[in-house]
């Protein structure tokens, strides 16, 4: 676990390495201070849009998925961690990389709980139904849309094999980690009602919960409340 350096001195007499990671390093890049657990609770923050292989433009505000990976670890390995609330208000991004982050926090064997706050899009829905209980807020909103590309596509039919297999690898996961059946997701996948030019749904706050997508409208202390009761059964086995 990270260890907190009060000055730049103890931290260089420490490791020798002035590249060591101080809270500061931290907060900028993972958006949390390092090993500090209130109740066992490890925080994850996954904010603006989630970069993948390739690196965003300046002034995108974005979350990399590099550096979730190793956090999703530690909170797995590490004892002091007993249970994982997960923080969206994400745009999307990364299709793959989202993924990945949605396999690792579904298979870690601590409790774990999400919580929408914003905006909880795209490839932002299967990141919010990962965990073990998922909470919307009241005023969150989410996107469910079929898979996009932009720029030039080599290979209509072959390209347009991979995004279905893709989609049908996204539309899986929700369905296998919610309420909801693949009729009714696919229904509001491909509304044609609601985008401009485009299709797909808008979900706000408790509509989420009545189609079962997500478990339950809440705030930041109903989240932490249910993660601690599923701690405390955790623990009970």
């Amino acid at each position: 676990m990270w260890k907190i350096f009060s000055s730049e001195k103890e931290k260089n007499d420490e490791t020798g390495l002035p590249g060591s990671i101080t809270p500061t390093d931290s907060i900028n890049e993972f958006g949390q201070m390092p090993g500090v657990y209130k109740d066992g609770i490890m925080p994850i923050s996954i904010i603006g849009e989630i970069e993948g292989h390739m690196e965003l433009g300046v002034g995108r505000k974005s979350t990399k998925y590099e550096h979730l990976i190793p956090l999703i670890l530690q909170a797995e390995q590490d004892d002091a961690v007993k249970g994982v609330i997960l923080i969206l208000n994400t745009m999307g991004g990364d299709v793959e990389a989202g993924l990945a982050i949605c396999e690792l926090i579904s298979g870690i064997s601590k409790p774990s709980v999400s919580l929408v706050l914003g905006g909880g899009h795209s490839i932002g829905v299967p990141l919010a139904v990962c965990t073990d209980y998922s909470f919307i807020a009241p005023t969150a909103t989410m996107t469910i849309h079929p898979i996009r590309t932009n720029g030039l596509v080599i290979g209509v039919s072959q390209s347009f094999d991979y995004f279905r297999r893709m989609q049908d690898r996204i539309v899986n996961f929700v369905v296998n980690h919610s309420s909801i059946s693949e009729e009714y997701f696919m229904h509001y996948m491909l509304n044609s009602d609601e985008l401009v030019n485009d299709i797909g749904s808008i979900l706000i706050g408790k509509k989420a919960v009545d189609i079962g997508l997500i478990d339950e409208v809440g705030s930041v202390s109903d989240a932490l409340t249910k993660l601690k009761e599923l701690i405390r059964l955790n623990e009970s086995l």
